[in-house]
């Protein structure tokens, strides 16, 4: 695999394979995100008999519950999907395998039966756990240890991710709310099928990278059968602890696709004074679900400059730092939507005046620029911290740790049914910001359990080299 790295053609400075997993993954976030953009307001909408915009009729809770419940199964299944690649088959052919299982879910979305509807999200389930955990493995494959340029790749990457998201969400929105919800299920099959395409098109650029490590002319063959040393041990015993933290940042975070969902669609003023194209003077709901992504698009390359000089400076730019930043930046979004809350007029149970659609967006901004320090800094540091025999395992429980966020994002969600939605979003801010402080407060102890694997070749750690000095 190090070999593989190294021998990598590079385009504007990084693997050319890189761009091939980028364009990859964004088919594969547009088909996924822009099914999740209009997932829960299909739950919920009224059943219209011959209306194409008619729905199941699910209540909020109903369908907060249920969204909580798919999405932590979508990164649960990473684990498995993880440890199969891990034991059987490699994370090349894992990926391929989810590819397939999604272009067969997404397209059966398109049916309109309740069959086909359930049958669909328990195919991307599974395809989602093949594929995810693996071709952000694979990411980390095409650098070397110490490459400074693996957090950077992450950023481009995970742009990638968010261009697709932002497509996504904004096409398959206005398509499902101008022909139906099923044409918008549809046209996110047809993003997945040509991820796919790109993919079998792209493996000439992935030559040794996410192979099977235990056939028997592996090189690292040997490596696979070693048990962990103690610094391994220490080394997974901290990535374990970041999953924690993981679990808190998108348990707040996902109440874009729930709570925050339901509450731009119920409650938040989408009138505009002039008419967009294809959408009108309207915004359907579900397109405010772009805004992240176009965020993210926006300020990717730069939050990861500044992270990149920052470190280069000698200033604390670990990632458990800048996770727990991270999430303190995010917690503090939802203080805009507090403010949004307070401006809803209710007389019984009608809605007498709405909020302001500036609250949604400054929150979502803030929202992104939290993601941007944790998410894609998450996937890099355990490409970075994870041993090579158990690379996609981890990965996996990585995005099953962000299922189980989606659970909780689920459950907080539902809280605002009695709670009320000034008090669960006030809460959701109070907490994060009190835990990312917390985080940074025990940032050193942490930190040692890495062992200096964080080190960019060609520098000087100081803090590590004290450290290794002690325990030897």
């Amino acid at each position: 695999m190090k070999d593989s790295a190294s021998k990598q053609k590079e385009i504007f400075g990084h693997p050319s394979g890189l761009y091939v997993l980028f364009f990859v993954e964004m088919w594969e976030r547009f088909s996924y995100y822009g099914m999740r953009a209009i997932l829960t307001l299909f739950l919920a909408a009224p059943i219209i008999m011959g209306d194409p915009q008619s729905g199941y009729g699910w209540t909020n809770a109903e369908t907060l519950s249920f969204y909580g419940t798919y999405t932590m199964f979508v990164y649960l299944t990473s684990i498995p999907g993880g440890w199969i690649a891990d034991k059987f088959i490699g994370q090349k052919k894992a990926v391929m395998l989810g590819g397939l299982l999604l272009c067969i879910g997404h397209g059966i979305l398109a049916v309109d039966a309740q069959w086909a509807f359930f049958t669909g999200l328990i195919l991307i389930v599974i395809g989602v756990g093949f594929l995810k955990p693996n071709i952000s493995t694979m990411v980390g494959g095409l650098y070397k240890q110490g490459d400074d340029r693996r957090d950077k790749g992450f950023y481009i990457f995970y742009i990638g991710i968010n261009l697709g998201a932002f497509l996504g969400a904004l096409l398959v929105g206005a398509v499902a709310a101008k022909y139906g919800w099923h044409y918008g299920f549809g046209l996110a099959g047809i993003g997945m099928a040509l991820g796919q395409l790109v993919y079998v098109f792209g493996l000439k650029h992935l030559e040794g990278i996410g192979e099977f490590l235990g056939k028997k002319d592996s090189p690292d063959k040997e490596l696979m059968k070693k048990p962990l040393t103690a610094i391994e041990k220490d080394r997974v015993l901290v990535l374990f602890l970041s999953f924690l933290i993981i679990i808190v940042f998108w348990g707040a975070f996902e109440q874009a696709g729930g709570l925050m969902s339901l509450y731009t669609q119920q409650k938040t003023d989408r009138v505009l004074s002039f008419s967009l194209p294809f959408i009108g003077n309207v915004v359907p709901a579900a397109v405010f679900q772009a805004i992240n992504a176009f965020f993210i698009i926006l300020l990717g390359t730069f939050v990861g400059s500044f992270w990149y000089k920052w470190g280069r400076k000698g200033k604390e730019s670990s990632s458990l730092f800048k996770m727990a930043v991270g999430v303190i930046i995010m917690a503090f979004g939802f203080f805009f939507m507090s403010k949004a809350s307070m401006e809803v007029v209710m007389d019984g149970d009608k809605i007498v005046e709405k909020s302001a659609m500036i609250w949604l967006v400054l929150a979502y901004l803030f929202h992104t620029i939290g993601e941007l320090c944790a998410s894609p800094v998450a996937l890099s540091f355990i490409t970075k911290l994870a041993p090579i025999k158990y690379a996609s395992f981890m990965m996996g429980a990585y995005f099953a740790a962000t299922g189980l966020g989606n659970k909780v994002a689920g459950f907080v969600g539902e809280l605002s049914e009695g709670a009320g939605e000034f008090q669960v979003f006030t809460g959701i801010a109070i907490f994060c910001t009190v835990f990312g402080l917390l985080i940074i407060a025990i940032l050193k102890p942490l930190k040692r359990l890495t062992h200096d694997a964080e080190r960019i070749s060609g520098t000087k750690n100081e803090e590590a080299e004290g450290f290794e000095l002690a325990d030897n």
